[in-house]
């Protein structure tokens, strides 16, 4: 009897604050839902007759409205019912222009400025987009307003709805706190899909994104003026669908990357999409970033081109003089990825490594089919846009790594499916490497399976290859020390180690 009254009681409080909550229609403010009437003006008067009297809802039912920049305000929940979209007006002179910045940034447009968008909001707190209904860009290519916006702002919530036909970002955050955006669809997303830029304590979850640009990009850029961090930043449970990069930090990286995570993800190729998307996950500082604790794990991707890139650069863009950042302390596990067609990286720079990475449980298959291999002079080309083909073909068909301290490979499988001249792994300037369980299914006919350059400090154990091969690892560079092959099965291979010019016998021991 006491627990029926107590479950009446919560009833009671649940409707009692569902009565006292104020909801407006924005129908009952002349919005005419038809389509082709202007509807900016009265849901605007809906939102700032809500924020006078404290906050509440603003309901959108069914119909299609044609709006200009619409400014969100303060304690406002503005829920689209089924049915319901919000409409850009194909007339320029509905929105916003471009605000005016007491500082220079770099010239973009798209990740500079929040005025010129469909929803916008700035220096408010408490927002809410939810319900069923649609957000609707209008557009048929890329060029025009951003379509949800929000600068500078704290405690926003986009719950729901679906977002599609963006010239511009999808969904935008610049320095905001607090997060949370939960089962949003994008679809055919002509720019970005979720930027969070320099902000922190973000959740974003149970998405699905198709978008042309990278699908989830958080960046730091130097749009407020400042560099800020992006930090605290969740992301999970998502498909996502792209011709570009499917989850990436960096480009913009003003600003420090810290404490983020990212799981239990689809990748998957954009119908239409012939070649795939760039990069399944891109992790980069090239403005001075300081990337530290990157979690991502439990992702399955399908026609990535380059299945991982991890890229320590020196553009320098915010910067006088450019001096390279840092990035460490990244841990990727539990992938699989299946058709792509450029080798995974990790490269810092000469003088500047990234440190502290693990590879665990990675399962790679690669279309493979290069019949040339070019050695293992790969530029370094600092300063360049940072992106996952920045390479071209590497040396490598499935791993290539470069200037890294603290590298750790475990549980790594590879293959190709077309033959391939180059091969599985080769490491360059490595100290301190540890490589556990790593199988190449594949092998190449004339060069070793593994090549270690310069490397110092490293323990392989538990290594197998699959078939017969004609060698399986080599040593060369005058750097290379310190090298203790034990546990492995490595049968199959005539020869295991082929040292290079110069290498004395005592750099490697190998027990039998």
């Amino acid at each position: 009897m006491k627990r029926a009254i107590r479950i009446t009681a919560c009833a009671m409080l649940l409707c009692a604050a569902a009565a006292a909550a104020v909801f407006h229609d924005v129908r009952e403010y002349g919005a005419k839902g038809d389509g082709a009437s202007k509807d900016t003006q009265a849901l605007q008067a809906a939102i700032d007759a809500t924020e006078k009297q404290g906050g509440g809802v603003v309901v959108v039912p069914a119909g299609k409205y044609l709006c200009g920049t619409i400014h969100l305000k303060s304690n406002i929940t503005l829920n689209l019912t089924s049915g319901a979209v919000i409409m850009a007006s194909r007339d320029e002179g509905d929105f916003d222009p471009y605000e005016k910045l007491p500082y220079s940034t770099p010239d973009d447009k798209e990740t500079t400025y929040f005025h010129y968008a469909l929803l916008a909001g700035e220096n408010i707190h408490d927002v809410s987009i939810t319900g069923a209904g649609v957000v609707d860009g209008n557009r048929p290519k890329r060029g025009g307003p951003k379509t949800i916006a929000f600068k500078n702002c704290e405690h926003i919530s986009i719950r729901g709805v679906t977002v599609r036909n963006s010239p511009n970002y999808s969904i935008s955050f610049l320095g905001c706190d607090y997060i949370d955006v939960d089962g949003v669809t994008i679809l055919n997303g002509y720019a970005d899909g979720i930027d969070p830029d320099s902000s922190r304590y973000v959740r974003i979850a149970n998405c699905f994104i198709d978008c042309w640009d990278d699908a989830i990009c958080p960046k730091a850029s130097m749009a407020l003026g400042k560099r800020r961090s992006t930090e605290q930043l969740v992301v999970t449970n998502c498909v996502i669908s792209t011709n570009c990069a499917n989850f990436k930090l960096g480009t913009e990286s003003g600003g420090d990357f810290k404490n983020i995570s990212f799981s239990n993800s689809v990748m998957l190729k954009r119908v239409g999409n012939e070649r795939g998307a760039v990069s399944g996950i891109s992790l980069e500082s090239v403005d001075g970033s300081n990337i530290d604790g990157v979690v991502v794990s439990n992702i399955t991707m399908q026609d990535a081109g380059t299945p991982i890139f991890i890229r320590l650069g020196n553009r320098g863009r915010g910067m006088s003089p450019a001096i390279p950042g840092t990035a460490a302390n990244i841990s990727i596990s539990n992938v699989i990825a299946t058709r792509g067609a450029m080798a995974s990286s990790v490269t810092g720079l000469n003088g500047h490594p990234v440190r502290a990475v693990t590879l665990d449980n990675i399962n790679i298959s690669m279309i493979g089919g290069v019949g040339a291999f070019n050695g293992l002079n790969v530029p370094e080309v600092e300063n360049k846009y940072p992106e996952a083909t920045m390479f071209g073909h590497l040396p490598a068909y499935a791993l290539y790594a470069r200037h890294v301290e603290g590298l750790t490979l475990r549980n790594i499988k590879t293959r190709w499916q077309k033959q391939d001249v180059r091969p599985a792994m080769i490491l360059d300037d490595i100290k301190d490497l540890e490589i556990i369980g790593f199988r190449s299914e594949t092998s190449p006919a004339f060069h070793p399976v593994a090549w270690f350059h310069n490397v110092s400090g490293a323990l392989m154990q538990g290594s197998r290859v699959a078939e017969e091969l004609e060698q399986f690892l080599r040593i060369t560079g005058p750097r290379s020390r310190d090298i203790m092959l034990t546990g492995n099965d490595l049968r199959r291979a005539r020869k295991v180690i082929d040292l290079g010019s110069g290498v004395p016998p005592e750099v490697v021991r190998m027990d039998r």
